[in-house]
């Protein structure tokens, strides 16, 4: 129940069971069984859980079409003292449903998100099972980083249960990882993209969705520990198709969420503090083809606006330059008034596994920019050429040897392949207009919080 309200013949309850952005009133007259458990000290209110048989009926109020003439009134659960239950009838700050996350799915807000989330991982995959892509399921541990930025977590079983007990370790003093549950490093992985890359090489299209982790200490609205990832491998293609696909996959969830979330897209539009031009947004972004960009030029863009006296960023800006959330934003807000798909990034700021350009200097890779949010989409086509993988991989860090399965895909017979990363929060904030990303995900992982 939402509200329950007793007046001295009749009793109202405002009833929802989640399945929708709709509630139904339920009218109990005084001479219906179970009346007395309408009472506020009966039930508690706000929060309890009925089961009310009755007849619809054209409503007498003007707040609502139909409402519920109950016959039959039994009280399933009370809410057992109503002056601390967290999710009250008044409105609450999102931190404090953050911290009541195990009830938040009580709030109307938080509940439309969470439908609209279920309603995006269907049309995910039917997106790609229509197209004949091959759904993967990609190992969750690993020997491998795939960006070779090394912030993972570790997965280790040689912690001792006894606080006096050492760590194994070898003659020279390392950790002695033969000893481990898997006798070499292991951790959670970050992108299931070169897992995906084997299947790909034989399989034609295939795709991956499913949870990442990344031991980054970021306290931002815009990044979590534990997320999920869309990861789609397209086998001979390029540069062109990976964006085709990408703004493809884009429209359609966008273009599901508006036929088939329609009323809980109204009530987040509706909400305080969200997105008020939500859906009008959510239509501008697919009614029109996504601007297309390289690197340079939106880097030429920015540096134009700052010496026109339009835009002072907090980074400086220059080529080279991994660009900052205010960048992108900016360019997708202002300058283009809609999605970008930025192209042809600096070999610095970009994985070893994509394709090196013919300048030496630049990847084909791209990046797609949205309105509120930033990136969203990140892909390239990738390196097939075996010597210059294994030279960009021992550029950032990375040891071939331990690579060497994934160096198999080029040294036998290999397909010229693409393909891009979404994370699913992030599209989560697309569609529903919520700005920080702890409030798309049931439970956030994050820097000294990993409760329930």
């Amino acid at each position: 129940a939402r509200t329950v309200r007793k007046q001295k013949d009749l009793s109202f309850i405002t009833l929802t069971d989640g399945s929708g952005a709709g509630d139904l009133q339920v009218v109990v007259d005084k001479i219906i069984p179970g009346w007395e458990d309408t009472k506020p000290g009966a039930c508690g209110g706000t929060g309890s859980s009925w089961d009310l048989e009755g007849t619809v009926v054209a409503s007498k109020g003007g707040n609502q079409a139909v409402e519920l003439q109950a016959t039959k009134c039994t009280l399933l659960g009370k809410v057992m003292d109503n002056t601390k239950y967290p999710m009250a009838k008044k409105g609450h700050t999102a931190e404090h449903l953050r911290k009541h996350a195990h009830l938040r799915p009580r709030a109307r807000v938080y509940a439309a998100v969470q439908r609209v989330r279920n309603a995006m991982a269907y049309a995910t995959h039917k997106f790609f099972y229509d197209r004949g892509f091959l759904y993967v399921h990609t190992p969750l541990i690993t020997g491998a980083d795939c960006e070779g930025a090394g912030e993972m977590f570790s997965v280790t079983t040689l912690l001792p249960q006894d606080p006096k007990e050492d760590i194994p370790r070898t003659k020279d003093g390392k950790i002695d990882y033969e000893k481990d549950f898997f006798s070499k490093p292991a951790s959670l992985t970050v992108s299931g993209q070169l897992n995906v890359e084997t299947h790909a090489c034989a399989l034609s299209d295939c795709y991956t969705f499913g949870p990442t982790f990344r031991a980054e200490n970021s306290h931002t609205a815009r990044h979590l520990a534990e997320f999920w990832m869309i990861e789609p491998e397209i086998a001979f293609a390029g540069l062109q198709e990976d964006m085709d696909l990408a703004e493809d996959y884009l429209k359609f969830c966008v273009h599901y969420a508006l036929t088939e979330c329609a009323d809980d897209l109204a009530l987040l539009e509706a909400a305080p503090d969200l997105d008020p031009e939500l859906r009008p947004r959510l239509h501008n972004l697919i009614e029109r083809p996504f601007t297309r960009k390289t690197y340079t030029e939106c880097i030429e863009i920015l540096e134009s606006e700052i010496a026109a006296g339009n835009v002072t960023f907090e980074q400086s800006v220059e080529w080279g330059m991994d660009m900052e959330s205010e960048h992108e934003r900016y360019l997708a807000e202002k300058i283009f008034n809609g999605p970008l798909i930025c192209t042809n990034y600096p070999k610095g700021i970009k994985a070893f596994y994509m394709k090196l350009n013919e300048d030496g200097k630049t990847v084909g890779a791209m990046d797609i920019l949205v309105p509120r949010i930033g990136e969203i989409i990140g892909g390239s086509v990738r390196e097939d050429r075996y010597e210059t993988l294994i030279e960009r991989a021992q550029e950032v860090g990375v040891q071939p040897e331990d690579l060497d399965w994934y160096l198999d895909l080029r040294k036998y017979g290999t397909v010229p392949h693409a393909g891009f990363g979404l994370g699913f929060e992030r599209l989560i904030m697309l569609v529903t207009g919520v700005k920080n990303i702890r409030d798309v995900i049931p439970f956030p992982r994050v820097p000294g919080n990993c409760d329930f």
